[in-house]
């Protein structure tokens, strides 16, 4: 972005207020930064956790697969996951407040008596899978946000503020020349007209 100007006091007030609010504004980004930062390192910690304990969950239904076999699928079912929006270092990100299931009767005394902890084991399959999608979900909206306050801290300090500094001194020694100038043809003026008054008052 390059930063239009004029060699005139306006021009420079103007600047000199962009640059100070960059400079009130960057502390706060530096800050937002860190905190999404961390938040990003913590949220792909859980998102490991939740990996890793998909894996064992699965590990644990394979481990059951010949059984599984006898099990109705279809006497269970997802019917509605509720969630809310919680707001972190900023921003928004949905949150797994409850997974809501349907189950169909069934003979307890015509089916295995395994049914019943098969119903636990794949809500608990079910619960986990879902968590791991939310959590993914925030990962990608903190990393988003993150890139972009870092974008941001990045251009204020690397490229704005000095360019706002680096104008403000051009404007500033242009306009220092330009007093200088004036005073040195007033100098000028003055020393011509003292020189002519000395001539006049000789004749």
């Amino acid at each position: 972005m390059a930063i239009t100007y004029q060699f005139n006091k306006t021009s420079l007030q103007g600047l000199e207020k962009d640059l100070k609010m960059r400079q009130r504004t960057l502390p706060t980004l530096q800050s937002k930064e860190t905190a999404l930062r961390l938040e990003v390192k913590r949220a792909k910690k859980e998102l490991d956790d939740l990996d890793r304990e998909v894996e064992q969950r699965i590990k644990d239904y394979d481990q059951m697969l010949a059984l599984w076999g006898e099990f109705d699928t279809s006497l269970i079912h997802v019917d509605d996951v509720r969630m809310s929006i919680k707001k972190i270092a900023g921003v928004r990100v949905p949150v797994l407040e409850e997974v809501l299931y349907s189950t169909k009767e069934f003979s307890l005394f015509a089916s295995p008596k395994w049914f019943a902890d098969g119903f636990e084991q794949l809500k608990a399959i079910a619960d986990v899978g879902i968590r791991q999608e939310f959590v993914r979900r925030k990962v990608d909206l903190l990393e988003y946000a993150r890139k972009k306050t870092t974008q941001k801290v990045n251009l204020f300090e690397k490229v704005q503020i000095p360019g706002y500094q680096d104008a403000i001194r051009k404007i500033k020694r242009f306009m220092e020349d330009e007093e200088n100038l004036s005073k040195s043809s007033q100098k000028i003026v003055k020393s011509k007209k003292e020189a002519e008054a000395r001539k006049e008052a000789q004749q």
